[in-house]
């Protein structure tokens, strides 16, 4: 576990590489995405993700939505894909849509919450992105505010709240949405909007029903 230091590196916009191997180490993240800051983690890495809750003051049973680069990462990570996911992922991502789907045990638990689901999205966010692909790992990135705090939509937002208890973060400017993702749960018979954001739900089901 790397050990925090008093200032939070301020990376660049070309920085990706130097954003992913710090997230390969342990290490802590705050990345723009086009909905709000993410504090992310690798997906994969159990210590890291029990750190990014402390920091969040979050819950640890609290599942977390990973970020992915596509549904190519998807597949490594899920199982029992149903055929809609690949028509809501063609016709929203990169974007604001958070799908449910059944987990394949790739992830650490901690990023479950021990449950047997995993919500992934690809964020429409080209630095985030890069990071997502030179890492190699899905991410870990729940909104970069403490529990119970607005979600931070500028990269000085994230600073107020954690500068010295995240290893780095990317500065994108202001996140052009500053609404939440959108959640689908895909793992029933009948799919379940467990929470309706950026994407309105009625616009999900009919894609669905396209099928």
């Amino acid at each position: 576990m790397m050990h925090y230091r008093p200032e939070t590196i301020r990376f660049s916009l070309e920085d990706t590489d130097k954003a992913a191997a710090m997230l390969l180490k342990g290490g802590l993240v705050a990345l723009p995405t086009e909905t709000v800051y993410g504090l992310a983690a690798s997906a994969e890495d159990g210590p890291a993700l029990l750190m990014l809750y402390e920091v969040k003051k979050r819950d640890p049973d609290k599942a977390s939505a990973v970020l992915v680069t596509g549904m190519e990462m998807v597949e490594k990570y899920c199982q029992n894909i149903p055929q809609g996911a690949y028509r809501l992922a063609e016709k929203y991502w990169p974007g604001p849509l958070t799908m449910i789907l059944e987990d394949k045990g790739v992830v650490s638990p901690a990023t479950t919450g021990e449950g047997d689901t995993l919500g992934v999205r690809c964020p429409n966010h080209p630095v985030t992105l890069a990071v997502i692909e030179k890492a190699g790992v899905a991410l870990a990135a729940p909104s970069a505010n403490p529990a119970g705090q607005p979600s931070p939509k500028t990269a000085q937002e994230v600073l107020d709240y954690f500068d010295g208890h995240m290893e780095g973060i990317i500065d994108g400017g202001p996140c052009a949405l500053g609404v939440e993702s959108t959640i689908v749960d895909l793992t029933g018979e009948e799919p379940v909007i467990l929470r309706e954001g950026a994407i309105p739900a009625q616009e999900i089901l009919a894609v669905l029903r396209e099928g």
